[in-house]
């Protein structure tokens, strides 16, 4: 058989699952500049999901003290919302399966659009996700903080199974009948509470898309009911709408 061209060394190198140990000797033997180049690129690209493998390794720290305990329905939870002038605050509750990888799988706000929106696919298809949603005018009527914890219960409540160990992220539930761990910057250290964070952020992020088809003048579709310059000055404008937060400034300056 004669020697591969670059091309079809290219197309063996970016499928590394049908790859042999006999075929990468051979192209890192191989002298071409062309081939060389291919491997340099696949061997950095190699580095780096050995990297993200172990990051994911030292997220599921926790996860793991849990399944040691005896524990299988370990859910992570977070949130997306606390800080807009509208709109909900959404959590979620995310219980993954006991091996589940997830490459590349971080923070939200750490995540491109794109990325998180794969991911939220694949979680919803692969993991047991809950969502809970508290309006404005609920987080009105608690405030913010326990409108939060609120939201995070309901996310609790609609689970399919039944958790047995909550990991948070820097929250605390009352009234929950299993254990539970408050996590600092929860999102960047667990990988359940990461998969929350990501069904939280597009279940949110959609939601405020869709309330900015019937109030398109305060652009909820490119800041999600933050306050930022054109949301300031569209209330400046138009007053507030039924869905911001009566008792945040500087909408009750407003009111």
């Amino acid at each position: 058989m004669g020697q591969l061209t670059i091309a079809e060394v290219k197309k063996k190198l970016n499928d590394p699952s049908t790859l042999t140990k006999k075929e990468l000797q051979e192209y890192r033997a191989d002298k071409r500049k062309g081939v060389q180049q291919l491997i340099r690129r696949y061997e950095a690209e190699m580095q780096k999901k050995a990297e993200r493998k172990q990051q994911y390794e030292e997220m599921m720290s926790f996860e793991r003290d849990q399944f040691r305990n005896g524990k299988t329905y370990i859910a992570g939870i977070d949130e997306a919302g606390r800080g807009p002038l509208a709109g909900p605050v959404v959590a979620a509750a995310v219980i993954l399966p006991q091996d589940y990888y997830l490459e590349g799988l971080d923070d939200s706000k750490k995540l491109s659009l794109n990325k998180r929106e794969n991911y939220f696919e694949q979680i919803k298809r692969d993991a047991d996700c809950g969502v809970g949603i508290v309006t404005n005018e609920e987080i009105d009527q608690l405030n913010i903080y326990r409108a939060t914890r609120l939201a995070m219960k309901r996310a609790v409540d609609s689970l399919h199974n039944n958790p047995e160990h909550l990991l948070i992220d820097a929250m605390e539930l009352d009234k929950v009948s299993c254990t539970q761990t408050s996590l600092v910057k929860g999102d960047q250290r667990s990988v359940s509470i990461a998969a929350a964070s990501v069904i939280a952020k597009v279940t949110r992020d959609r939601m405020m898309a869709n309330i900015h088809e019937k109030y398109p003048m305060y652009h909820f579709n490119r800041n999600q009911g933050y306050g930022t310059k054109a949301h300031l000055d569209a209330l400046a404008s138009y007053g507030v709408s039924p869905v911001h937060r009566l008792t945040f400034a500087p909408v009750k300056e407003r009111v």
